[in-house]
Protein backbone atom coordinates (compact mmCIF):
# COMPACT_ATOMS: atom_id res chain seq x y z
CA UNK A 1 0.00 0.00 0.00
CA UNK A 2 1.97 3.50 -1.01
CA UNK A 3 1.97 6.32 1.21
CA UNK A 4 -0.80 8.53 -0.32
CA UNK A 5 -3.27 5.85 -0.50
CA UNK A 6 -2.68 5.86 3.25
CA UNK A 7 -3.10 9.13 3.60
CA UNK A 8 -6.21 9.10 1.28
CA UNK A 9 -7.87 6.50 3.30
CA UNK A 10 -6.98 7.91 6.82
CA UNK A 11 -8.87 10.57 5.70
CA UNK A 12 -11.63 9.15 4.30
CA UNK A 13 -12.53 6.94 7.67
CA UNK A 14 -12.10 10.50 9.85
CA UNK A 15 -14.30 12.16 7.27
CA UNK A 16 -16.63 9.53 7.41
CA UNK A 17 -16.70 9.48 11.40
CA UNK A 18 -17.21 13.46 11.44
CA UNK A 19 -19.83 13.20 8.86
CA UNK A 20 -21.86 10.93 10.98
CA UNK A 21 -21.40 12.89 13.99
CA UNK A 22 -22.46 15.96 12.38
CA UNK A 23 -25.39 14.48 10.97
CA UNK A 24 -26.72 13.03 14.04
CA UNK A 25 -26.14 16.18 15.90
CA UNK A 26 -28.77 17.89 13.26
CA UNK A 27 -32.27 18.15 14.51
CA UNK A 28 -34.72 16.70 11.98
CA UNK A 29 -37.84 18.36 10.63
CA UNK A 30 -40.23 17.21 13.51
CA UNK A 31 -37.74 18.14 16.07
CA UNK A 32 -39.49 21.45 16.54
CA UNK A 33 -42.03 19.58 19.19
CA UNK A 34 -38.52 18.86 21.25
CA UNK A 35 -38.29 22.52 22.51
CA UNK A 36 -41.85 22.32 24.61
CA UNK A 37 -40.20 19.81 26.62
CA UNK A 38 -37.13 22.06 27.21
CA UNK A 39 -35.13 20.87 24.69
CA UNK A 40 -35.40 24.52 22.98
CA UNK A 41 -32.20 25.50 24.46
CA UNK A 42 -29.89 23.81 23.51
CA UNK A 43 -29.37 25.83 19.91
CA UNK A 44 -28.80 28.89 22.03
CA UNK A 45 -25.26 27.38 21.71
CA UNK A 46 -24.84 27.87 17.97
CA UNK A 47 -26.75 32.06 18.38
CA UNK A 48 -29.79 32.99 18.09
CA UNK A 49 -29.93 31.87 14.14
CA UNK A 50 -29.48 28.48 15.52
CA UNK A 51 -27.23 25.74 14.19
CA UNK A 52 -28.90 25.16 11.06
CA UNK A 53 -27.09 26.82 8.85
CA UNK A 54 -23.95 26.13 9.87
CA UNK A 55 -24.37 22.54 10.05
CA UNK A 56 -25.84 22.71 7.03
CA UNK A 57 -22.74 23.82 5.42
CA UNK A 58 -20.40 21.78 7.32
CA UNK A 59 -22.08 18.30 6.70
CA UNK A 60 -22.45 19.46 2.87
CA UNK A 61 -18.41 20.13 2.95
CA UNK A 62 -17.90 16.83 4.54
CA UNK A 63 -19.84 15.02 2.13
CA UNK A 64 -18.13 16.65 -1.04
CA UNK A 65 -14.46 15.73 0.41
CA UNK A 66 -15.99 12.41 1.24
CA UNK A 67 -16.66 11.83 -2.74
CA UNK A 68 -13.28 13.45 -3.30
CA UNK A 69 -11.68 11.04 -1.10
CA UNK A 70 -13.39 8.05 -2.35
CA UNK A 71 -12.43 8.99 -6.22
CA UNK A 72 -9.12 9.92 -5.19
CA UNK A 73 -9.06 6.19 -3.39
CA UNK A 74 -10.61 4.47 -6.81
CA UNK A 75 -7.74 5.99 -8.70
CA UNK A 76 -5.03 4.95 -6.88
CA UNK A 77 -6.46 1.67 -6.59
CA UNK A 78 -7.00 1.59 -10.53
CA UNK A 79 -3.47 2.44 -10.99
CA UNK A 80 -2.31 -0.43 -8.86
CA UNK A 81 -4.50 -2.56 -10.54
CA UNK A 82 -2.88 -1.86 -13.85
CA UNK A 83 0.71 -2.18 -12.29
CA UNK A 84 -0.40 -5.82 -11.63
CA UNK A 85 -0.77 -7.24 -14.85
CA UNK A 86 3.07 -7.24 -15.21
CA UNK A 87 2.97 -9.43 -12.77
CA UNK A 88 2.19 -12.55 -14.82
CA UNK A 89 -1.72 -12.53 -12.93
CA UNK A 90 -3.76 -14.75 -15.56
CA UNK A 91 -6.39 -12.03 -16.31
CA UNK A 92 -10.10 -13.51 -16.27
CA UNK A 93 -11.88 -13.84 -19.55
CA UNK A 94 -15.77 -14.21 -19.87
CA UNK A 95 -17.02 -17.76 -19.51
CA UNK A 96 -16.30 -20.56 -22.25
CA UNK A 97 -13.96 -18.34 -23.67
CA UNK A 98 -10.13 -19.57 -23.22
CA UNK A 99 -7.63 -17.28 -22.11
CA UNK A 100 -4.93 -16.69 -24.58
CA UNK A 101 -1.89 -18.24 -23.17
CA UNK A 102 1.81 -17.31 -24.60
CA UNK A 103 3.16 -20.27 -26.59
CA UNK A 104 4.79 -22.81 -24.57
CA UNK A 105 6.74 -25.74 -24.95
CA UNK A 106 4.81 -28.82 -24.27
CA UNK A 107 5.56 -30.40 -20.59
CA UNK A 108 7.58 -33.49 -21.24
CA UNK A 109 5.75 -36.74 -19.91
CA UNK A 110 6.64 -37.75 -16.26
CA UNK A 111 8.22 -41.38 -15.55
CA UNK A 112 5.68 -43.88 -15.45
CA UNK A 113 4.73 -44.09 -11.72
CA UNK A 114 2.13 -46.75 -9.82
CA UNK A 115 -0.89 -45.46 -9.39
CA UNK A 116 -1.62 -44.93 -5.34
CA UNK A 117 -4.67 -43.25 -5.71
CA UNK A 118 -7.35 -45.03 -3.63
CA UNK A 119 -10.20 -46.25 -5.77
CA UNK A 120 -12.96 -44.16 -6.07
CA UNK A 121 -15.71 -45.82 -7.98
CA UNK A 122 -19.34 -45.59 -6.35
CA UNK A 123 -20.71 -48.82 -5.79
CA UNK A 124 -24.10 -49.53 -4.50
CA UNK A 125 -24.16 -51.43 -1.01
CA UNK A 126 -25.56 -55.42 -0.87
CA UNK A 127 -28.23 -55.14 1.76
CA UNK A 128 -29.94 -51.70 2.41
CA UNK A 129 -28.82 -49.31 4.79
CA UNK A 130 -30.78 -48.25 7.48
CA UNK A 131 -30.94 -44.09 7.95
CA UNK A 132 -33.07 -41.18 8.34
CA UNK A 133 -32.65 -40.24 5.06
CA UNK A 134 -36.29 -40.91 2.74
CA UNK A 135 -35.45 -43.23 -0.49
CA UNK A 136 -36.20 -41.36 -3.50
Amino acid sequence: MSTLETILLILLVLNAIALCALVLLQQGKGADIGAAFGSGAASAVFGGAGSASFLAKLTAWLAIGFFLLSLGLAFTAKDRAASLKDLGIPLVTEPGVPAQQPAQTPPQPAPAQQNTAPDTTLTAPDKPVDSDVPDV
